[in-house]
């Protein structure tokens, strides 16, 4: 039985598209030549980003709080804005 998203046809073979008449040239060449591998943020970098991400998110609240509650600086915000 095969797994969900997996249709019947596939058996498990990419088929690649390739134009092998034209030759890749500028960007597509360089990459075409690479190898690029992707690896897993460590923890450090995950709990960075997590830190910079939540911290924003606190910002913006706090800046959404003050619009509502504090007159000053809703009109600072207005005029701001024209």
């Amino acid at each position: 039985m095969n797994k969900k998203g997996f249709s019947d046809l596939s058996n498990g073979v990419n088929d690649k598209v390739e134009d092998e008449g034209k030759p890749k040239k500028g960007l597509a060449k360089i990459l075409a030549e690479k190898k690029f591998t992707y690896t897993l943020p460590g923890k450090r970098q995950i709990n960075i980003f997590a830190f910079v991400v939540l911290g924003l998110n606190l910002f913006f609240v706090v800046g959404i709080l003050l619009f509502f509650n504090n007159d000053t600086f809703h009109d600072f915000i207005f005029n701001v804005g024209r």
